[in-house]
């Protein structure tokens, strides 16, 4: 025997070898890996080689593989293995670990791992019932040495994470090891804190020992390795564990931290420690690091290592084991922080720590840092602390408030590019980030939630905060502008989006709106400093200049500081037009070059401006409204001095000034009057025949010639954008046009002509009568618009234009997920093709379309639900050639449309107008959605080698995968657009808020009982209660709810199971269904547990639809119990019992629980595993006699009686008992 294991253990070297060497080809090595997998898989000899090639005169790849070996055989032949191969296998293996490794410094980390392995798996496997002193073995194999020491701590470590973190065992063995632990954590705390203290104390006297050098290194990686495992422990032990001997813990971790070699690792253990969770009574003791001791440790290991990094030689870059070391003890702060927050304030009555100031001026270190990682990481806990009840009105906390906005003056300045060198925080960006797209993503991200502090801090000194952002304000007025060495592509003098002036002012402003819009909300009207505000708007006012980007940042200062306006009205119209030239602006006189995106901006910019003013102080404008659409008929008047989009906003502030006249008559006259010039193009004949007939359309609008010159193109951009003002306008009137909120005042103005049934207002629109003109034609464009989809409307397309219909480059990037440059070009001129414009042109006429009619049941109410024929009308326009009409414009279709007409219908017309629409539309998606999810489930589950070679062009992949993102998100439109129809938001009180019903699997009800008791149709929408007298449509419903399971998309899949199967199912489970039908629902649920039941929440939800269709229609139909019997690796047995009870309730009961388990039990057969674990063998892990057997009480008075006569129970001797 001993020659045929040598002889196998050379084949067994040479195979690894072969394995290792770069230079084997790949048919060697791989059948030199089929060699060693069928050698372990298949030969007897397996310990004696593994433990032969495991022995250290080997080579460290060969030993390695040794150490696989012996691990292979414990965790898939120890169940077969006879007792005493088992207890010699433990012993060659505990021989290992005492005198089979190098010295501790020697000896490679991945043999110390393997070999720590192989006694993890068998202590899962024996301990503690046949391994009773397996901790005691451990504690002896420390005194053997620093190698040994080493090694205890993996397997401890190994164990931990197996059974606890990664639970990688059965459940009876993980409790069974994890109670054992538990029993005895006191000893193995013990333990670990005297091995860590001997091996800290010996390397740090040997460390200023000469020559003893390596010594003190060895009792170093000990003192790690011990402080690594203490991490695995202390995330889960009892807290008094930690917190036990007077912190005792705690505070070596403290002292550790001024140990370069060490601190790492005891900030790691230091953060897990004060990161616990748990009751607040034994979350106490933690305080103790708010004392001046503990604080004292911690800031003086972030100074020195701090100084360690700023000490570095210039071009030497970061110590980057320092700077992990300043986040981890940046996080121990924020978890500190967190504590205080929970216990200060709460029922343990821990008051305000005595040194709170010391430890928010660490705080504020780490948030003056030059890292802005660092800087960003303290926000949340800032955010805690200025919002505590208790914490807030501390003095201290009002003296910091003022020191973080302080701070935040600096913080808010975009510095710290990975790929310059202008900062201190570049150097540290470019250990944080890649390049400088991620940092600016990042950085607009950490701006927002400084945002969000900067506003809490105000919330705690108010008049603080304002006299910070007036003199940051005046600073930036006053300095002359700088635009650094970069030169700006639009001329001398102005700034890129990089220049040092356009970086501060993009602080400051945003600095300031966030105090100035909390001051209004905090303070109240009295001690406003109007006077000072208003010095302020005074000399943004009289501030002057050409640069778009610092004009932008003047109009944001101007709406910030607007406010102030309404104490001193006077000064309105001197603010509302001092943003009109900004509606205007140019760069260059030549109004036929393309604008830049930063003039683009600040003209959106003052359009937005004016809209917001007019949304949010209407009562304050409507004086100056004259004035107003004076000036906005001065600028219509010169047709291309604005985009379509800038006259649709004037048209929308107008409209909003005219809701506060509050008459009737008057804003109808004045909507009419504005909407005049479109009436009547919209309305003359000529453009009739573009509206209704697509050749027309396309030949109106160029799409059917090819563009050479672009001169060309101008007679067709003229016509194009008169179009898109007429959209744009009949979208801002139907938007915005509105009656008075307050019912007397609507009464008043003659805006109310009715009551309903139930007594409440039916109002009419000012905007009634243009809109209703209107209509028609709009309704026949939308018809032309699905019609250009047709093959022989597609064929009309030029050269120029074939790709007009397809997806904006824009809209493309989002669907994918692929992030746009973050960094934009502002002073580049954006130019635009032909093909790119009508591009643009297309999908906003089909977005803004929708709008209006999606909002017009809003804004008319009765008179548009009044149309005659209004459900014929739509399905003849909105719903025709849906066939032809390609997902991305089905989306905004089922969004903009669908799901506001949905929303705004009253019941009286949900027979006439709903029921039509609704009914084709979703038997239509139903097909179309079946048809398409068959195709992306089909490629996926057959995608092979040969697919890769026919799909190896990028643009064929990204189209691909566009293609089903698009039928990914139309999916979820269309469930989006089921539940506001049928599913209504009043679910049952066990339910749970409104994250549950958004798709958290916890809002399942757990009690199957309930099934049986009649329910209330609370969770139908009385638009629903009507559907569902139309079987048609009711029928459809069902159909895509239960087929959508087993689409590929798991978060559909959840939210469909959990909320919209059983809601529709229940309503007709009592009724005549057909078997086929039944079983052809059951078996749906069952697929979908094929396909998404790897996903805990999908298994969740399937598994309680499953449960509760059994409930509910296995007494009537036998054919769901055929289906069961179907189930790979069901027990006929357990299926039989579980049957009986469920049709025959009244029978031997059970609890919910247990029965919801067997059901799962019963139904695990049906559930897919992923690919991952498809092929993956199986470990097996037997479970061992139980520690505890509880011995349950007998009920049986007759049986614990010893006078087992029925005239003993009724003695006096038994009632005395």
């Amino acid at each position: 025997m001993a020659d045929r294991v040598n002889s196998m253990c050379e084949q067994l070297i040479k195979a690894v070898n072969v394995m290792m060497d770069p230079d084997s080809t790949h048919r060697y090595r791989q059948e030199a890996l089929k060699f060693c997998e069928e050698f372990k898989e298949k030969c007897p000899f397996c310990v004696p080689c593994g433990l032969q090639l495991a022995d250290k005169s080997q080579a460290a790849v060969v030993r390695h593989f040794g150490l696989q070996i012996l691990e292979h055989v414990v965790k898939f032949q120890w169940n077969n293995m006879p007792q005493q191969d088992k207890v010699h296998l433990k012993n060659c293996t505990m021989e290992l670990l005492t005198s089979g490794t190098y010295p501790i410094l020697e000896e490679q980390s991945h043999i110390k791992d393997a070999l720590s392995r192989i006694i993890g798996e068998m202590i899962k496997r024996e301990w503690p019932q046949h391994w009773p002193d397996m901790l005691k073995e451990m504690e002896t194999l420390t005194s053997y040495g620093e190698t040994q020491t080493e090694l205890v701590m993996l397997i401890l470590l190994r164990l931990a994470e197996d059974v606890i973190t990664f639970q990688t065992l059965p459940t009876q063995r993980r409790r069974d090891i994890q109670q054992t632990l538990t029993q005895n954590m006191g000893s193995i705390f013990a333990f670990l804190l005297t091995i860590l203290q001997h091996h800290v104390d010996e390397y740090r006297r040997l460390k200023v020992l000469p020559g003893q050098e390596l010594k003190a290194k060895a009792h170093c990686r000990v003192a790690v390795a011990t402080l690594n495992t203490l991490a695995g422990y202390i995330d889960w032990v009892a807290l008094f564990h930690i917190t036990n001997e007077n912190c005792q813990l705690l505070e070596i971790l403290c002292l550790l931290l001024s140990e370069p070699e060490l601190q790492l690792e005891a900030a790691e253990c230091l953060l897990i420690a004060v990161s616990r969770k748990g009751k607040l009574e034994e979350r106490k003791p933690l305080m103790v690091l708010f004392e001046d001791v503990a604080m004292h440790y911690i800031l003086s290991a972030a100074q020195s290592a701090d100084g360690a990094n700023s000490d570095q030689p210039a071009g030497a870059g970061l110590d980057e084991k320092r700077y992990i070391f300043l986040k981890r003890l940046c996080q121990v702060l924020c978890a500190l922080g967190g504590q205080l927050c929970a216990l200060v304030g709460s029922a343990v009555e821990v008051k305000v720590p005595v040194n709170l100031n010391k430890y928010m001026e660490a705080f504020l270190a780490f948030t003056t840092h030059p890292s802005q990682f660092l800087r960003s990481s303290t926000l949340t806990t800032w955010a805690s602390i200025f919002r505590h009840e208790v914490l807030a009105k501390d003095p201290t906390l009002a003296q910091m408030a003022v020191k973080y906005m302080k701070a935040t003056m600096t913080n808010l300045v975009k510095t710290g590019f990975p790929s310059k060198s202008d900062s201190p925080s570049c150097e540290y960006s470019r250990v944080d980030f890649d390049c400088d797209e991620d940092f600016i993503i990042f950085f607009n991200a950490y701006k927002a939630q400084q945002g969000e502090v900067v506003r809490q801090a105000c919330k705690i000194a108010p008049f603080e905060a304002f006299q910070i952002a007036a003199e940051w304000l005046q600073y930036q007025l006053n300095s002359p502008l700088d635009t650094g060495n970069t030169k700006s592509k639009n001329g001398e003098g102005l700034c890129t989006v990089l220049s040092p002036s356009v970086v501060q002012w993009e602080a400051m402003t945003f600095f300031a709106e966030s105090v100035m819009g909390q001051l209004f909300k905090v303070l109240e009207k009295e001690k406003l400093p109007v006077d000072q505000g208003m010095e302020l708007l005074q000399a943004v006012m009289n501030y002057d200049t050409r640069d778009p980007l610092i004009l932008s940042c003047i109009l944001s200062g101007l709406s910030a500081l607007f406010p102030f306006v309404l104490d001193r009205p006077e000064f309105l119209p001197q603010v509302f037009f001092k943003m009109f030239p900004a509606i205007t602006f140019e760069l260059v006189d030549a109004s036929k070059a393309p604008r830049t995106r930063a003039v683009k901006n600040v003209r959106r910019h003052a359009c937005s401006s004016i809209i917001k003013m007019c949304r949010m102080y209407p009562e304050y404008l409507l004086p100056y409204f004259d004035m107003f659409y004076t000036q906005v008929k001065e600028l219509f008047a010169n047709e291309l001095l604005l985009t379509q989009m800038e006259k649709c906003a004037m048209v929308e502030a107008l409209v909003l000034l005219s809701n506060q006249f509050k008459d009737y008559e008057k804003q109808r006259a004045f909507l009419e009057e504005l909407m005049a010039p479109v009436t009547a193009r919209w309305l003359a004949e000529e453009m009739r025949s573009v509206l209704w007939d697509p050749a027309s359309f396309l030949a109106f609008v160029g799409a059917d010639r090819v563009i050479s010159d672009p001169s060309d193109e101008d007679q067709m951009g003229i016509n194009r954008s008169r179009i898109s003002f007429c959209v744009y306008t009949i979208l801002g009137v139907v938007k915005r046009a509105r009656w008075p909120d307050d019912l007397q005042e609507a009464k008043a103005g003659g805006f109310v002509v009715d009551c309903t049934s139930t007594g409440a207002p039916i109002y009419r629109n000012p905007s009634k009568e243009p809109l209703l003109a209107l209509l028609p034609n709009l309704l026949g464009f939308i018809r032309t618009l699905n019609s250009l989809f047709l093959p022989e409307n597609m064929a009309r397309l030029s050269e120029t234009f074939s790709r007009a219909y397809d997806v904006l480059d824009v809209e493309k990037n989002l669907i994918l997920s692929i992030s746009q440059p973050a960094m934009d070009v502002y002073d580049t001129p954006v130019f635009k093709s032909s093909l790119e414009r009508l591009q643009g042109f297309f999908c906003a006429l089909y977005d803004n379309s929708y709008h209006i009619i999606g909002h017009a049941g809003t804004a008319l109410q009765q008179d548009f639900f009044t149309i005659e024929g209004l459900g014929e009308q739509l399905v003849g326009s909105a719903l025709i050639h849906l066939e032809h009409v390609p997902y991305h414009r089905l989306r905004p279709l089922l969004r903009m449309f669908m799901k506001p007409l949905v929303m705004s219908c009253p019941p009286d017309y949900y027979d006439s107008v709903l029921c039509p629409v609704l009914g084709i539309l979703f038997a239509h998606l139903l097909q179309r959605l079946n048809f398409r999810w068959q195709i992306i489930n089909q490629r996926t589950s057959e995608c092979g080698p040969d697919d890769e070679e026919e799909c190896c062009e990028e643009s064929q992949v990204t189209q691909e995968m566009l293609e089903d993102q698009l039928v990914r998100l139309t999916t979820r439109e269309v469930m989006d657009l089921l539940s506001v129809s049928c599913i209504s938001r009043k679910y049952p009180e066990q339910a749970g808020n409104k994250e549950d019903a958004d798709g958290d699997e916890e809002m399942m009800a757990t009690d199957s009982s309930q099934l049986n008791v009649p329910q209330t149709s609370d969770e139908l929408t009385e638009l629903g209660k009507c559907i569902l007298q139309n079987e048609d449509i009711y029928m459809t419903l069902l159909a895509i709810s239960f087929n959508s399971l087993s689409w590929r998309d798991t978060a559909n899949c959840q939210r469909v199971a959990s909320q919209f199967c059983w809601a529709l199912l229940r309503q007709v489970v009592g009724k005549n269904l057909l078997p086929e039908a039944v079983s052809w629902l059951y078996v749906s649920v069952l697929k979908a547990l094929q396909m998404h039941g790897q996903h805990d929440g999908c298994n969740a939800a399937l598994t309680q639809l499953a449960l509760l269709i059994y409930d509910a229609l296995r007494p009537r139909y036998s054919e769901l119990r055929a289906i069961m019997n179907q189930i790979p690796n069901i027990h006929p047995e357990q299926l039989e019992q579980f049957d009986q009870r469920t049709v025959n309730p009244a029978g031997q009961k059970i609890g919910e629980k247990k029965r919801k388990d067997q059901f799962k039990k019963l139904i695990a057969g049906t559930v897919g595993k992923p690919l991952g674990q498809q092929f993956k063998k199986e470990v097996h892990i037997r479970n061992l006699p139980a520690l505890f057997k509880k011995v349950k009480p007998s009920k049986d008075i007759v049986a614990n009686s010893e006078n087992t006569g029925l005239v003993s129970l009724f003695t006096p001797d038994h009632d005395d008992n």
